[in-house]
C-alpha cells in the first residue's frame, strides 16, 4: 500500500467534507487511516492499494479538489 498524506493549509470547508468525497473517489481503491486538525492545518491520511497506479491515484486526488474549489488549499 502506498500511504499519501495531503496536508491543507486555512481549508476553507470542513475537513470531513474533503473526506467524503475522496472516499467516494477511491470507492475501495484506497482508505483513509487517520486525520488531524490544528494550528490553521489539517491533514488526512489516504492509504492506497497496490496496484494503483500512482498518476491515476493522483489525478483522482486533484480532480476532487479542482471540484470542491479547494486545490489552491493542498
Amino acid at each position: 500500500m502506498l500511504l499519501t498524506e495531503i496536508v491543507f493549509v486555512n481549508l476553507p470547508i470542513d475537513r470531513d467534507e474533503v473526506e467524503e468525497a475522496l472516499d467516494a473517489a477511491f470507492e475501495g481503491d484506497g482508505e483513509f487511516t487517520g486525520a488531524g486538525t490544528g494550528l490553521g492545518r489539517c491533514h488526512l491520511d489516504l492509504e492506497i492499494r497496490d496496484g494503483l497506479d500512482k498518476s491515476e491515484a493522483l489525478g483522482r486526488v486533484d480532480r476532487v479538489l479542482a471540484e470542491l474549489g479547494i486545490a489552491e488549499f493542498a
